[in-house]
């Protein structure tokens, strides 16, 4: 329970982190944090909690992260599904506060609510075919240095700064594309307040992440292990 409760408070801080910074702050009110800012909100969420939690649970807070280090060897299939359970929870209960303290405003309209999506619904316009390899690549690589960093072989104490600034980068890179999942639990928590696109498209948010973590899982235990 210590370990569950971890992971959900864990996905609770990303979720609320970094969908926070990107609903409340990016364009607060006329220049907000921006994509830049936003980008490292969502690592600085990962990294303070590495080291915060990362000693109970591993510090997975995502359902691809968890998949792929059960495919990469280092978790056991039994505490997947309570590991996944407790990280969607955790996303729902942060989007719920999120939408509480969003909507309470003269005028305050939920719009995309940091939800992911494609085509109409990418912030820069990219289609499916672009959004689902943008999310299995950027997973693929979120997986492989998480895998890396927390080798017995790495340098100790590190990993967390590693964790926080490959996904920095990964949103850098994606939120133009799909306003970056790479985490299911994420992508489901804004979708069930938005609905309609948003639960349409949810689909691709759970696939492409992943596929993207199994390939790191398999590419990294064939390759780089030792």
């Amino acid at each position: 329970m210590n370990r569950l409760g971890a992971e959900f408070i864990g996905t609770f801080w990303l979720v609320l982190g970094g969908c926070g910074s990107a609903v409340l702050a990016a364009g607060f009110p006329d220049v907000g944090i921006g994509l830049l800012g936003v980008s490292l909100a969502f690592g600085l969420t990962v990294l303070t909690l590495v080291y915060g939690l990362g000693h109970i649970s591993g510090a997975h807070f995502n359902p691809a992260v968890s998949i792929g280090l059960w495919m990469g060897g280092r978790f056991k299939a039994k505490d997947l599904a309570p590991y996944i359970v407790a990280q969607v929870l955790g996303g729902l209960v942060a989007a719920g506060v999120l939408y509480l303290i969003a909507t309470d405003q003269p005028g305050a309209e939920l719009g995309g609510f940091a939800a992911n999506g494609f085509g109409e619904h990418s912030p820069g316009g990219y289609g499916l075919t672009a959004a689902l390899v943008t999310e299995v690549v950027m997973t693929f690589m979120f997986l492989i240095v998480i895998l890396g960093a927390t080798d017995d072989r790495a340098p100790k104490g590190f990993a967390g700064i590693a964790i926080g600034l490959a996904l920095t980068l990964i949103h850098l890179i994606s939120i133009p594309v799909t306003n970056t999942s790479v985490n299911p639990a994420r992508s489901t928590s804004q979708a069930i307040f938005v609905g309609d696109w948003a639960l349409g498209q949810l689909w691709l948010f759970w696939v492409a992440p992943i596929i993207g973590a199994i390939l790191a899982g398999v590419v990294y235990k064939s390759f780089f292990s030792k």
